[in-house]
């Protein structure tokens, strides 16, 4: 049995491919694990990457951070999702973002050139998993096209209810929970984290919202 393969098989990435072809997938793609600590960097901003990366249990962060110490939270990524891939495929090109462990993190790395280039027998699950790849690029666009509706709000108040509308939709209970602290919210949303936690409670009081830590609930009307 392949280790860790139950957690690898669980992400997008490998949908429609077995443990049998796993086997035989993984040592093609020239694959490896590492696990990281809490707060530890994976790829630094200026670097270049090789590898698509897969988070097989914990959580990474994708942050942006300008030359004033300003910093910005582009996404977080979960089990089974992935990171890396995009600039990977431009190996040449410095990435601007950094790749931080916001828990203890086990990533799974896959080189990007053996992803793209199918092996001698031309094995049908490498075929799939081009297929799952450019499914992947797709809800990753609509992901920033999300985002980007957020960050076209003018204000903060409509940010937050923006973005915390799509989450209370998405989860499908009456209670839900987002993957950011406050601060994280903040520069996930592009505010002064003052700023929003005034938004916040106005939203409380006027009976619109309510939350606990990272748990909200909108108010029936």
């Amino acid at each position: 049995m392949i280790e860790n393969s139950s957690l690898i098989l669980q992400s997008p990435l490998f949908y429609g491919i077995n443990e049998e072809d796993l086997s035989h997938l993984l040592p093609c793609l020239k694959a490896f694990t590492k696990t990281y600590s809490k707060n530890e960097i994976i790829f630094l901003a200026g670097s270049t990457i090789h590898h698509t990366c897969v988070v097989l249990q914990g959580g990474v962060q994708i942050v942006y951070e300008d030359i004033l110490g300003n910093r910005t939270i582009f996404s977080r990524v979960t089990n089974g999702e992935l990171f890396g891939e995009t600039f990977s495929f431009f190996e040449s090109e410095p990435i601007p973002i950094s790749v931080i462990s916001d828990d203890n993190t086990l990533v799974l790395f896959l080189d990007c050139r053996q992803i793209l280039t199918t092996c001698s027998s031309t094995c049908k699950f490498h075929h799939q998993l081009i297929e799952n790849m450019l499914r992947i690029f797709a809800r990753k666009n609509i992901f920033l096209n999300k985002k980007i509706r957020y960050l076209s709000k003018r204000t903060t108040r409509e940010k937050l209810l923006s973005y915390l509308s799509d989450e209370a939709t998405a989860s499908g209970k009456g209670i839900f929970s987002i993957p950011f602290s406050r601060q994280e919210l903040a520069d996930f949303l592009c505010v002064e984290r003052s700023a929003m936690s005034t938004e916040l409670n106005k939203l409380k009081k006027e009976g619109i919202l309510d939350f606990h830590k990272n748990q909200f609930r909108f108010q029936q009307s």
